[in-house]
């Protein structure tokens, strides 16, 4: 159909700037789903941005939809996301369908589709939703699974022919979704997938099968993730250190630490651990530029602190450069992976640590100030940060196996009508 470009030049800056700005915050809520410094009121604000940007968009009806698709001629992930939650909203099967082909063959544009899918209410997805996962494309049943995740609904019996899919995206991906949804009559399916030959899936086998309970197989699985190189090492020791005792964890420590390479790895392990006697190493970290906001995340992370709010927190040393810099010759353009936390005052830590050490027990497990424990964990998740809500959640799975994982990647007001419902379901 011929837009007639005329009629819409009154507000044609106004929703082109719905279109771009809604691809932008997209970019900036991929980044503040699992920021450090970020709580459920900061994404409150932006989700709100974000809405009514898609909003703007929709009014404008077929202009806003040709802006949407003419961005798709260069893909970004927020291009794609906003592409991708207007055809949704719209019913617009044409736009789907391409943005579907775009992100099948263009993988670094998938997160924009998957997140659109996660985005929209779970009430324009029934049929969608139906048809993605009876069809016959492997990928697009993946995306209906990841749908079904995402709004925590059971894929049903698709789900358990996924486990066994030739691909190994689409059997990571019912693993995953397995463990997330908290499908505990498929405990032994995951475990036997423990010996995939495709790592994502071993590794997604082996937190599935520990948040539905599994204490055996999958522990092993995972101590050998732990030790091999890769995007799966971390995540494992995560997991590992969260289900081990204290004691049980010092040999893991042991091994970082040993390994010089992985300081970074070793720090967050200490604050995972949650064992008080490895916060006096911490605020000697916190000498270390290089180290000292992860060591302060940790020390936060075992007292319960927010170093901020009480004041222990420094200004950075002068001259200080973090993350990417202006330098065109410069080739180092990875972000700071500390973005966001405070500079840790190591002295003034030190003194509070001194008044407050006797309070915490040598050789227990604390997180965010206390044992982890149900009541505890669903405060954590409720008032934490991003990352502290995301390891609130997980403990709370792992305390009652089969406990659907929270999405703290949801939108934030889907988010707290869930908190508000769990409230009411301690009451």
């Amino acid at each position: 159909m011929t837009i007639d470009l005329a009629l819409n030049r009154p507000v044609a800056k106004v929703v082109a700037q719905h279109a771009e700005e809604g691809a932008v915050l997209c970019n900036v809520r991929m980044h503040m789903i699992d920021a450090p410094h970020i709580r459920l009121h900061h994404l409150r604000r932006l989700d709100d941005r974000l809405a009514a940007h898609l909003d703007g968009l929709a009014v404008a009806g077929e202009y806003g939809a040709h802006l949407c698709a003419t961005a798709l001629a260069r893909p970004g992930v927020g291009e794609v996301f906003v592409a991708t939650a207007l055809a949704l909203g719209s019913r617009d099967e044409s736009c789907l369908d391409k943005v579907l082909m775009l992100a099948q063959v263009l993988p670094e544009c998938r997160p924009g589709v998957l997140s659109a899918f996660g985005w929209v209410a779970a009430a324009s997805l029934r049929d969608i939703t139906r048809e993605l996962l009876g069809s016959s494309n492997a990928f697009r049943r993946m995306v209906g699974i990841v749908a079904c995740n995402a709004h925590r609904v059971d894929p049903g019996a698709v789900l358990v022919d996924a486990l066994g899919d030739p691909g190994p995206a689409l059997r990571t991906q019912g693993l995953r979704t397995a463990g997330e949804c908290g499908r505990r009559d498929l405990l032994d399916a995951c475990l036997r997938a423990l010996g995939d030959v495709d790592a994502d899936c071993r590794f997604q086998a082996a937190r599935s099968a520990v948040l539905l309970g599994d204490r055996h197989a999958a522990i092993h699985a995972l101590h050998r993730l732990a030790h091999e190189a890769g995007a799966h090492r971390m995540p494992a020791i995560d997991l590992l250190l969260k289900l081990t005792t204290p004691e049980q964890a010092v040999p893991l420590l042991k091994a970082l630490f040993e390994a010089q390479a992985d300081a970074r790895m070793l720090i967050h392990g200490l604050g995972v651990s949650g064992d008080p006697q490895f916060v006096p190493q911490l605020i000697d970290r916190m000498e270390d530029p290089a180290l000292s906001r992860l060591a302060g995340e940790s020390f936060s992370l075992i007292t319960g602190l927010d170093l901020e709010m009480l004041d222990l927190y420094r200004k950075p040393a002068e001259g200080l450069e973090t993350g990417p810099t202006d330098d065109p010759a410069d080739a180092d353009v990875a972000m700071d992976e500390d973005d966001g936390l405070p500079w840790p005052d190591a002295h003034r830590i030190g003194a509070w640590w001194s008044a407050n050490a006797q309070n915490f027990e040598p050789g227990a497990r604390y997180f965010m100030g206390a044992p982890p424990s149900w009541s505890h964990g669903l405060q954590v998740r409720k008032d934490g940060c991003q990352r502290q809500r995301r390891a609130a959640s997980e403990y709370l799975c792992l305390l009652q196996p089969g406990t659907p994982l929270f999405p703290t990647d949801a939108p934030a007001w889907r988010q707290q009508r869930g908190l508000e419902a769990s409230d009411l379901d301690a009451a």
